[in-house]
């Protein structure tokens, strides 16, 4: 019987699909790298969530391990060439948590538009900032999406409604373009010039540097706001907050960090940006279906063969 280790918080639908496949499974999250350590070599699967890295000395002890199985989309917490390289399928559930990840960018843009967070902070003390909270509409903006995979396909359809202009950025859109007849696919440059609202929603560059410089916000729209809820390297958060101070742009509103969790950061109290905890893809209904995806997943794998999501 196949053995499986679930070791980051997750659905219990995960558990409840392995053992109606008949495959043993050990629910211990909160684990260090050496307790794993200690006990992966019994465990012919592992599933993760973003908690846990799955290390190159993780990899080195699991002696059986043949899958390890991502829910959610991001796998940059495995050392995937290294698993690759000990024979380990390595599994991610893309499109799971992806209208949770939109709604939450579309949640931030409006948060940011119409300085909310501030607007409650001080309602909440009874100060009644009425006279110095002016938002922005969101209607007849320019938005550009760099990155068209599924979360940025959804927010595009979600902001339908607001009359809005849609740049992306995106290699595979041409292929695909006849899909989405609403965007429009530009260069890079040109996102940066013309939009108003910029969001990522794209994979980090291998060699580690931010995508967006110093030499881009110079060219950007002083009005502009910049939405990050893909990966923390994409942009680099000092360049941010100078920006930010020298009023290059109007504003931020950022999920994701450059290291996490963030207990301190260039960007904290910074009043131009709205911050959240790495909490796109965090909700009730999301977590089931990525949890579903997996444990599905890796339950073909091991008991027929059938690669699925491989990455």
């Amino acid at each position: 019987m196949p053995k499986v280790l679930i070791s980051d918080s997750m659905s219990k639908v995960a558990q409840k699909i392995f053992e109606k496949n008949n495959i043993s499974i050990d629910v211990k999250t909160g684990l260090s790298e050496d307790e794993i350590i200690k006990i992966i070599p019994e465990y012919d699967g592992l599933v993760v969530r973003s908690a846990t890295k799955v290390t190159k000395n993780i990899i080195s002890a699991a002696k059986k391990l043949k899958v390890i199985g991502r829910a959610g989309a991001g796998v940059d917490n495995i050392d995937i060439p290294f698993a690759k390289e000990n024979n380990m399928i390595v599994m991610n559930t893309p499109g799971g948590n992806a209208n949770a990840t939109a709604e939450h960018t579309f949640a931030l843009i409006m948060s940011v538009l119409r300085k909310i967070p501030f607007a409650n902070e001080t309602t909440h003390k009874g100060q009644w900032e009425k006279k110095n909270i002016k938002g922005n509409e969101l209607s007849k903006k320019t938005l550009g999406i760099i990155g068209f995979g599924n979360v940025g396909v959804r927010l595009s359809n979600l902001v339908k409604g607001f009359d809005m202009k849609i740049l992306v950025n995106s290699k595979s859109l041409e292929s695909r373009k006849k899909d989405f007849p609403h965007v429009e696919n530009v260069s890079f440059d040109e996102i940066i010039n013309k939009s108003d609202i910029i969001s990522f929603h794209c994979k980090a560059p291998k060699d580690g540097k931010p995508l967006i410089t110093k030499e881009h916000y110079t060219n950007m729209k002083p009005t502009a706001y910049l939405i990050n809820a893909a990966r923390g390297n994409i942009v680099d958060e000092k360049d941010l907050n100078n920006a930010l101070n020298e009023n290059l742009i109007a504003g931020a509103a950022i999920d994701v960090f450059s290291k996490e969790p963030a207990k301190e950061n260039i960007l904290f109290n910074n009043p131009k940006v709205v911050l959240t905890p790495h909490i796109a893809a965090s909700t009730s209904e999301a977590s089931v279906v990525v949890a579903e995806m997996v444990a599905n997943q890796i339950s073909d794998f091991l008991l027929k063969g059938t690669k699925i999501n491989t990455v």
